[in-house]
Parts: structure tokens; C-alpha cells; sequence
């Protein structure tokens, strides 16, 4: 090999994805996770899995957090704090912070945790084979519209106005709404979308709501979830999503992929990174289990009688 052979091979190894060095006794793994809103639930979840696997915060490995708090606009700099830091795996949470992940390295091995859609996305070339430096779980989200539409006809039978509120700075939106729309209208239902850049968006999206009559107000999991679960109950509007902590904010009702299942596999993607496998090569993986969850103190509260065969059918019930 000549000198400009060497040259061009060096560069061509800088610009390639790069498993996480192996894990070397005595050394800390260095785990970035990044998330846009609220980190509590899913970043507990996520340590859970770490400790499953034998990886304890502050002895054998070293979680550096960050959270957007729900601004979108401060993504692509905190993913490049931690770019900066060196993690060795990045962990994002959701589509917008997995795109600003991916938006700042190329070398940094990127696991996603709950991802919408990431083929349609653009975030990896296919599930079976991701390609890059990106691997992880799906959420399937998108595909739960049409199933969460069968629950709210089985539960307020006489909706037939459903709202969408939908993250305009959220790449998935758009499989969102079309999933949603596709099963709306094969139910003869009149779908509304109300797109939201910002949480202050939502304070004036429910009043106009409330004037077209709707019925049923379906939220974009990567919306803020207790604003939105509140407002809908100030405005007396049920309020739905395909995300499991709804309910908890408040919400009537979600239908979503098992979350504490989605981050134990999380978990392992980091470990078998950490150990020296290539994201690339990691086939991306989707939930197998889903979750009913409803709250009945929420479902009182708006006048609303949950049908007995759904609370049969609910895997969790808040009252």
C-alpha cells in the first residue's frame, strides 16, 4: 500500500461508525442518555436494565443525563455535549432526540430507546439490518393509532370528532398522523389535527377544541404529557395516547408497548455494544407486549362509565 493509499484508508476509518471500545476491568462505562421531556420514569426504567445486566451508576459504569425539558430547540446541543464528553453509547429516548443524536456523530455508537417509525424516519436503513452507527428499540407507536381508535369507539361509542395534537418539531408526526388518519376514516370518524411547536401552543389548542365539539383529543407522545393530560381535563375533554405514563398524568386512557420491557432491551443494546458488537449489525428490535392502561379517576371526573368488558380487558387500572 502507498503513502496516499494509507492516507485515504486512515480517513475512511475516522469517518466510520465504530463499535464502543470493549469494556476494560476496572474502567467505567461512560453512558450518555439523552431524552426531550420528563426523564424520571423511562431513565429509572433504563438504570434498571443497566443493573439487570450488573452495571451499577458511580462503581463500573457513569450515567451522564440530559434532558431538553421539553424544549426541542436545546437538543442538538446537549447532543453535542455529550458528543463531546466521549460517551462510549449515546442512549436517546424517542424520535427527536434520537435525531439530534444522530445529527451529532457518526462514530458514536447510538442506542434508541422507543423510536416511531425509524425506517420512515430516516433514522436507520431497516430494522432487520440498521447500517451505521444506530440500533435500538421501536416503539411501534404509529401503528397503535388504528388499535387506539377501536378502544375510544368502544369506550365513548357516540365519538365521532376525534382531535390530533401533534409535535411539529417531531420527525415522527407525520407516520403518526397518517396511521391515525388511514383508521379514522376506514371508522367514518372526522379527524382534526392541531399541530403544537411549543408547550405554550396547547394552552390555546383546547378552548378551540372545545368550539368545534370535539369528542376525543388523541396526544402525540412526545408532547408534554401532563400539560396536556391537565388541560384536558380542565376543558372536559377525554384525552388519549399511545404512551403508558398518560394515564398516570391524568389521561383517560393509552394503549403502548410494555415501557419497562422496551428499556430492559435497551439496556442489553448497550451492554452488547459496551462488549464490543457493532450497532450497525444489531437488527432493530419492536415490543411484543402492549399495555391497556386506564384511569378511572379521570374517566369519573369527565362522566365517563368504562364498559366492563374494557376493564376486563385493561392490563392496569388507576383509581
Amino acid at each position: 500500500m502507498n503513502r496516499r493509499d494509507a492516507v485515504l484508508a486512515l480517513v475512511a476509518l475516522g469517518a466510520a461508525p465504530l463499535a464502543a471500545e470493549a469494556q476494560q476491568p476496572g474502567r467505567k462505562a461512560l453512558i450518555g442518555y439523552l431524552v426531550l421531556g420528563n426523564p424520571e420514569p423511562i431513565f429509572g426504567m433504563f438504570k434498571e436494565g443497566m443493573r439487570n445486566l450488573g452495571y451499577l451508576d458511580g462503581k463500573n459504569m457513569q450515567l451522564e443525563f440530559r434532558s431538553a425539558e421539553g424544549k426541542s430547540e436545546r437538543l442538538a446541543g446537549l447532543a453535542a455535549e455529550l458528543v463531546r464528553l466521549k460517551v462510549d453509547v449515546l442512549v436517546a429516548a424517542q424520535t427527536p432526540a434520537i435525531t439530534a443524536a444522530k445529527q451529532a456523530t457518526a462514530r458514536i455508537p447510538i442506542v434508541m430507546a422507543g423510536a416511531g417509525d425509524p425506517v420512515g424516519t430516516g433514522l436507520i436503513a431497516s430494522l432487520a439490518r440498521p447500517g451505521g452507527n444506530i440500533t435500538g428499540t421501536s416503539a411501534t407507536t404509529a401503528e397503535l393509532g388504528g388499535k387506539l381508535l377501536e378502544l375510544v369507539r368502544e369506550v365513548l361509542p357516540s365519538a365521532r370528532r376525534v382531535a390530533v395534537l401533534a409535535n411539529t418539531t417531531d420527525p415522527f408526526a407525520n407516520s403518526f398522523l397518517g396511521q391515525i388518519q388511514a383508521a379514522g376514516h376506514a371508522m367514518r370518524l372526522d379527524i382534526s389535527t392541531t399541530m403544537i411547536r411549543e408547550a405554550g401552543e396547547l394552552d390555546a389548542a383546547f378552548p378551540i377544541l372545545v368550539d368545534r365539539r370535539t369528542d376525543v383529543v388523541i396526544v402525540q407522545p412526545s408532547l408534554p404529557r401532563r400539560l396536556a393530560a391537565g388541560l384536558s381535563l380542565q376543558h372536559r375533554l377525554p384525552a388519549v395516547a399511545p404512551n403508558g405514563f398518560f394515564p398516570g398524568e391524568g389521561g383517560l386512557m393509552s394503549y403502548a408497548s410494555n415501557l419497562a420491557d422496551l428499556h430492559g432491551v435497551t439496556a442489553g443494546y448497550v451492554d452488547k455494544i459496551l462488549k464490543g458488537a457493532k450497532p450497525g449489525d444489531l437488527p432493530v428490535q419492536q415490543p411484543t407486549r402492549f399495555e391497556l392502561v386506564l384511569n378511572l379517576k379521570t374517566a369519573k371526573a369527565l362522566g365517563i362509565t368504562i364498559p366492563p368488558v374494557i376493564l376486563l380487558r385493561a392490563d392496569r387500572v388507576i383509581e
